[in-house]
Formats: structure tokens, C-alpha cells, sequence
């Protein structure tokens, strides 16, 4: 799927990189190999796609870095059969990702146009397992839970109740919390009626919009000049 050589290596000097910062998941590394990253960028930030950094996609958006992808999906510890939950959509390249590690994957994107690109490129990629819907992420997809896992791929200032109400028993939730610039990633277990969270390190992401998250207008806030973390 990826006929441009020069790509290619790119590709294999990300997937190193990636394991000696923490990504050792086989399973996740493969996927991230497979998925061609490229389709997932505007053109004109094509030569870029197999950098370790964040880019930006439009609506005020970004498809993550890829270790941040890495660590994350490493996180929900994912076997195979599960269900899982995304919460912003964006690009698309974490729900393929994720396709080729679970049963069945439900994304969800506040934006109208950037569902319907990812839509378009996953169907492209045969990502049969996945449906995108257009809603607010915060508050989960009733009609498909509980999910085994969620993953939130824009910050809150908590733990939406509404995704922690969707998620299974033994169900992994992970999650960026916090206000802005930076967050801490959650990653949150269900056991039983009890929740046990663990953090996973700073992080920095766009903020999670809707009735469990921030109120619209939030990206408009300008950003302190510092801050640290990654994107």
C-alpha cells in the first residue's frame, strides 16, 4: 500500500523510534506499520507524514503524533475482540489503526466535514469494522454500549460521567485531562461498580467540546506562550 519507497524507510525509522521511546506492543507497532499514514495528511504535508509530531488536518484539528497513537492504543491492552469506543474522530489514522487490532470500532467527530473525509478514506483502506457518526464525543455512543475500551483523543476537564457510564466491566478508558496547554493522560479500569486510574504522563491536545467537556468556543482561548509536554 505504500509504493513510495522514500515513505517507506521513513516508516520503518518511525517504528524504531517509537519502540525505544516505549511502544513495544507487537501487535500495536504492526498496525501502526500497515497503516499508511500518508492518506491521513493534506497533500502538501505528505513528505512529513512519518514524522514524530502532531499536523494539522483543518477545522482547528490535528491527526496526533504517532507515539502519542502508540501509547495510547498500547494502553487499552487490545486482544482482539473488543468493542471500542473513539472520541474524535479527526483524520481517520486512529480508528485504522485500531481496526486492525479489534472487533469493532464506533468513532464519533463534532466535525461534519472531517467524518465524512475519514469515512472516505477508511472505506478506501477496506476498514470495514468501523462507523463514524457525527455528534458530541462527550457523551459516548449510547446505542453501542458498554464499550471494552474508549479512547479520547481531545482533552477534558475531567473524566466525562457519561463514557465512564458506557464503558464495560474490566473496560479500559484512556483519556487526556486537564486545562490548557497541557494535560496528564488517564488511564482509567472499570472493576465492578469501582473505577482505578493511573496516570500516564503530559500530554497536549485540543480541547474536547460538548456537554461533558468544554464549551464551545474553547479553541478560540488563545494558548500560554510555554508549555511542555507532547502532542
Amino acid at each position: 500500500m505504500r509504493a513510495d519507497n522514500g515513505l517507506a524507510v521513513a516508516c520503518e525509522q518511525l517504528i524504531a523510534e517509537l519502540q525505544r521511546e516505549g511502544v513495544r506492543d507487537p501487535r500495536v507497532l504492526d498496525a501502526i506499520r500497515h497503516v499508511p499514514r500518508e492518506w491521513f495528511v493534506p497533500p502538501e504535508l505528505r513528505e512529513h507524514a512519518y514524522r514524530n509530531a502532531a499536523l494539522p488536518i483543518g477545522a482547528g484539528q490535528t491527526i496526533s503524533q504517532p507515539l502519542v497513537v502508540g501509547l495510547m492504543t498500547q494502553a487499552l491492552g487490545l486482544c482482539g475482540d473488543e468493542r471500542v469506543l473513539e472520541i474524535g474522530t479527526g483524520s481517520g489514522y486512529q480508528a485504522a489503526v485500531l481496526c486492525r487490532l479489534a472487533r469493532a470500532i464506533v468513532s464519533i467527530e463534532r466535525f461534519p466535514e472531517l467524518a465524512e473525509r475519514a469515512r472516505r478514506i477508511l472505506d478506501e483502506l477496506d476498514c470495514r469494522n468501523v462507523e463514524v457518526h457525527v455528534g458530541d464525543g462527550s457523551l459516548g455512543w449510547p446505542p453501542r454500549a458498554p464499550y471494552d475500551a474508549i479512547i479520547v483523543t481531545a482533552a477534558a476537564p475531567e473524566v466525562p460521567p457519561a463514557l465512564l457510564a458506557q464503558l464495560a466491566d474490566g473496560g479500559r478508558l484512556v483519556i487526556p485531562v486537564g486545562p490548557r496547554p497541557t494535560q496528564e493522560l488517564l488511564l482509567v479500569t472499570r472493576i465492578g461498580p469501582t473505577t482505578h486510574t493511573r496516570e500516564l504522563g503530559a500530554v497536549r491536545f485540543v480541547p474536547l467540546v460538548g456537554a461533558g467537556g468544554w464549551p464551545p468556543g474553547i479553541e478560540e482561548v488563545p494558548l500560554p506562550e510555554e508549555g511542555t509536554g507532547s502532542v
